[in-house]
């Protein structure tokens, strides 16, 4: 591929990531993209496919870099809610694509769902081998125990509303503490 197809390429990925994180897959539009990204509407289809297919891309990608960016540490799930926090504060768009995936296309049609399945598995292995070796105590299953660590940063910050609802106007640092200090306790109860 030309240095220029991989500039346009990468164009078209960045304003398909804005297009799909603000409209999601049934709302987003090619014209839309092709304009953002100086690009002809017909190289979207040539180098992706589909539209759907694209969303795919751009989902596939998000959930690539955040697994790059924000390891797991098993023995410090506060820490690790920490970075995501902070992850998710500075790439807002990536919990924005997960909920239209979920919105979309429920419990099927997954991105990359083995990839991200084995990626899910390695963070509850990490778990449970802190538990195994006396690191994290608590008699939390260590899948759940994941689940609950992405829930206490991740829901907050994907739905703005009901925190407010719930919380009042809360900063983000103020909700990274809160999240941090959760995840403490149902990691060391005692």
């Amino acid at each position: 591929m030309s240095r220029n197809a991989e500039a346009t390429k990468a164009r078209i990925f960045q304003a398909a990531t804005t297009e799909f994180a603000e409209h999601g897959i049934a709302g987003a539009r090619v014209d839309r993209i092709a304009r953002q990204a100086q690009a002809n509407k017909q190289l979207i289809y040539a180098y992706f496919g589909s539209k759907d297919a694209l969303f795919t891309a751009v989902l596939e990608a998000a959930m690539a870099e955040l697994a790059a960016e924000v390891p797991i540490d098993g023995e410090d799930l506060p820490g690790y809610v920490d970075r995501l926090a902070a992850y998710h504060s500075a790439n807002p768009h990536v919990l924005r694509l997960l909920m239209w995936e979920s919105l979309e296309r429920g419990d099927s049609g997954v991105a990359a769902e083995s990839e991200r399945a084995e990626h899910y598995r390695d963070k509850v292995d990490a778990v449970r081998q802190a538990q195994d070796n006396g690191k994290v105590t608590g008699a939390i299953d260590p899948g759940m125990l994941v689940l609950l660590a992405l829930g206490t940063i991740s829901w907050p910050l994907a739905v703005p509303q009901l925190r407010r609802l719930i919380l009042g106007e809360t900063k983000v640092d103020d909700l990274r503490s809160a999240s941090r200090e959760a995840v403490r306790r149902l990691t060391d109860p005692t």
